[in-house]
C-alpha cells in the first residue's frame, strides 16, 4: 500500500509537467499527495475498521476536496454527491486505490471479490473492476512469493494476462508521452514496467519519466513494485512529511494489522 502512495507522492510534480528524464529529483517541495493517496488511505481505513468502501472514499475526499491536481471531472461529480452512485467508469482510479485489498486477505478469491468492491461505488464498467482485479492479483502473486518474488515475476505477469487478457507485449515508443486515463490503457502499461524493472525505485522511475498519466502510474507501478522488491527504509521514511497525520496514522495501522 505504501508503494502506491509513494508512486503518487513522487510523480505527482509530474502530472501535467511530464519529465522523460530517468534521473529526475526524486522529491522536492514541488511534490504532494493527489486523489490517489487519499483514496488508497481511504480502502485501508475501510479494512481497518469494517467500513463500507464507497462510504469510506467519500468521507475521505471531502476531507481532501482540493487535492493536489484535484478530482477528475465525473469522480468530482461523485465526490461531491450527497447520494453518490457508480457511474460505469473505466477510468484507472479504480487500479490505483485497491492495493490495501492484496496485503489485507489470505485467499485470492477474498482479493478478487474485495477488489472488486473497491472499484464498485464508482468504477463499476468491466474495465475497471478488471484493472482493480489484476493490480491486486499481481500484488498478491508477489506477497506469497515473498523474498524469492523478483524471481518470479515472470509467472505473476503470466497470471495476470491470462485473468485479464491485456496484451502487455509493449512497444516504448507506443506508450511514451501517452496520457491515458482508463484501466485498459494504464493497467498494461504498468504491468510492462514491472517486466523491464529491478528494483522498487527502478520501477517508480521508469512509470514517472515515461510521461504519461505519472501520479497514477507511479502509484500502481509503486503498489506491485513494493510486494516484489519491498521499499528501502530511507524512501519509506521520506515520505511521511509528505502526508497529514491522520493518513499516517492510517498507514502505520495497517502495516502493524497485517504484520501481526
Amino acid at each position: 500500500m505504501i508503494g502506491a502512495i509513494i508512486g503518487d507522492i513522487v510523480g505527482s510534480r509530474w502530472e501535467f509537467n511530464p519529465t522523460n528524464d530517468y534521473g529526475f529529483e526524486w522529491l522536492s517541495d514541488r511534490n504532494g499527495y493527489t486523489d490517489d493517496t487519499i483514496c488508497t488511505v481511504a480502502v485501508a481505513d475501510a479494512l481497518l475498521h469494517g467500513r463500507d468502501f464507497g462510504e469510506s472514499i467519500h468521507d475521505w475526499c471531502n476531507r481532501y476536496p482540493n487535492p493536489m491536481g484535484g478530482y477528475g471531472g465525473r469522480f468530482a461529480q461523485w465526490v461531491h454527491s450527497d447520494n453518490p452512485q457508480p457511474y460505469n467508469s473505466f477510468g484507472n482510479g479504480s487500479a490505483m486505490r485497491v492495493s490495501p485489498v492484496a496485503h489485507w486477505y489470505k485467499h485470492i478469491d477474498e482479493v478478487l471479490d474485495a477488489a472488486a468492491a473497491t472499484a464498485l461505488p464508482s468504477h463499476n464498467h468491466d474495465e475497471g473492476i478488471k484493472g482493480a482485479q489484476t493490480v491486486a492479483l499481481a500484488i498478491f502473486r508477489a506477497l506469497q512469493f515473498g523474498e524469492q518474488a523478483p524471481d518470479h515475476i515472470g509467472e505473476i505477469l503470466k497470471e495476470c494476462v491470462q485473468f485479464s487478457g491485456y496484451d502487455i507485449n509493449i512497444n516504448k515508443s507506443d506508450v511514451i508521452n501517452r496520457f491515458d486515463e482508463t484501466c485498459q490503457g494504464t493497467v498494461p502499461v504498468a504491468l510492462w514496467i514491472i517486466g523491464i524493472s529491478n528494483s522498487f525505485e527502478d520501477a517508480v522511475r521508469k512509470a514517472v519519466s515515461l510521461g504519461a498519466d505519472a501520479d497514477t502510474l507511479g502509484a500502481i507501478v509503486g503498489s506491485i513494485a513494493e510486494a516484489i522488491w519491498g521499499i528501502p527504509l530511507n524512501i519509506r521514511k521520506s515520505i511521511k512529511s509528505f502526508l497529514p497525520e491522520e493518513m499516517n496514522d492510517i498507514v502505520i495501522e495497517f502495516y502493524e494489522m497485517i504484520n501481526r
